[in-house]
């Protein structure tokens, strides 16, 4: 089953370069997310990620990111649905 929810973050300054973080983010395995990076400072992941349930979909999501950008600090986990 699908899963759709967005991510929220703070970054940190020395992260707020976007060009790679995308290129990081997909590396990462965030390939099934759009990203928004509108805030200075701040960066949006719209997930769309298959798995068994919710919980597992957002913590691999999660892992994912930190992977990616360890130096981000999660604000907001919104919209959890199944697609």
């Amino acid at each position: 089953m699908s899963y759709v929810f967005t991510l929220k973050y703070q970054l940190a300054t020395e992260d707020c370069e976007h060009e790679q973080l995308v290129e990081r983010l997909a590396e990462a395995g965030c390939d099934d997310a759009t990203i928004g990076v509108g805030q200075p400072g701040r960066i949006a992941l719209a997930f769309t990620r298959d798995s068994a349930n919710a919980d597992s979909a957002i913590l691999s999501a999660l892992q994912d990111v930190k992977h990616a950008i360890l130096t981000a600090c999660l604000i907001e986990v919104v919209s959890i649905l199944s697609a």
